[in-house]
């Protein structure tokens, strides 16, 4: 099959050459010498080492001439540059089916992608000529790589799409599930990184194993009660694109949001963190959109607030957690 993958970061370049092991594959990214740069080295030094692309892996920066003969478009741009990036496509009359793996809600609409997709493709019906999904699970771009197995969710309301990307993907070190809950896979995909800060927070402050496992746990609760209220099901957050994301994101070595919760805990600027990252950190975003959102559906996501608290309004790290301790004492669920 001749997929095209969009975005050229981490997880779209590990996810282009897993697939390049079967299928022949076109790695799209918008900067010309970030592309030029690939094609000499035949890998991706800026985002994910020296891992030399299959012979069947090849890289463009022209969006019509890399999506041209594709059968399957892989969307892994940062949730900002969805809409751009869909709206491109849908002006090439490109009637191809799209998968998203690019998580987070749209800066200044608190959107998260199936609703962006929704309002660029059309609805969610199974009878929309546009099919679409997502792809979401706990997976870090170098494990991936470095083959290790990697378990992950494939969401459509279309079965038979569902049923082609997961064959696509299902292969080597990977396994994927299907489900028809776009939006519970896409809610659990985006807020995971809001809570895997605050275990960041957690961990850079010294807090220790109970207090990591307390804001899982809660954690996955608010995001539950979110996805919920958008019409999610709720044994969704069960599985790998719930418990399973969360999890890993909060623990992880490899995880960028974790990460600045650490360097937050350690007195760090905002501005430094993300300029020293070097790559997107979803959370940091996604933290003011799902406090807005919240408010509206009428929802309590208390560990959100206090980590859009810590980055948006300047609250000291150890005061946004001792004000977690000290809420009233309620019942779990």
């Amino acid at each position: 099959m001749n997929v095209c993958v969009l975005g050229a970061g981490a997880w779209g370049t590990a996810l282009a050459i897993h697939l390049a092991k079967k299928h022949n594959v076109v790695l799209w990214a918008r900067d010309s010498s970030h592309v030029s740069g690939m094609d000499k080295s035949r890998s991706n030094p800026l985002y994910l080492g020296d891992f030399i692309f299959p012979k069947n892996l090849l890289v463009e920066n022209n969006l019509d001439i890399a999506i041209e003969g594709a059968e399957i478009l892989i969307s892994v741009v940062p949730t900002s540059g969805f809409r751009a990036v869909l709206n491109q496509i849908q002006k090439l009359n490109k009637n191809i089916p799209i998968i998203w793996a690019n998580k987070g809600l749209e800066k200044g609409t608190a959107k998260l992608p199936h609703e962006v997709a929704i309002d660029e493709l059309g609805s969610l019906d199974s009878n929309n000529n546009r099919h679409f999904g997502v792809i979401s699970g706990p997976s870090f771009a170098a494990e991936l790589v470095r083959s290790l197995p990697t378990a992950v969710t494939m969401a459509s309301i279309n079965e038979e799409l569902s049923s082609i990307v997961a064959k696509l993907f299902h292969h080597s070190n990977m396994r994927v599930y299907t489900s028809k809950d776009v939006i519970g896979v896409s809610v659990g995909g985006a807020l995971k990184n809001v809570i895997a800060i605050a275990s960041g927070i957690s961990d850079g402050m010294g807090f220790g194993n109970n207090a990591r496992a307390a804001l899982i746990t809660r954690g996955l609760a608010e995001i539950s009660r979110f996805g919920v209220a958008l019409g999610a099901k709720p044994e969704t957050f069960n599985g790998l694109a719930g418990a399973g994301d969360l999890v890993l994101t909060c623990t992880g070595e490899y995880s960028r949001n974790r990460e600045v919760g650490m360097r937050l805990a350690k007195g760090q600027a905002l501005e430094e963190i993300l300029t020293g990252l070097g790559h997107v950190a979803e959370g940091v975003f996604t933290a003011a959109e799902v406090v807005g959102r919240s408010k509206k559906l009428e929802i309590e996501m208390p560990i959100t607030q206090e980590v859009y608290a810590v980055i948006h309004k300047g609250k000291s790290p150890r005061e946004a957690v001792l004000d977690l301790l000290d809420r009233a004492i309620k019942q779990e669920n």
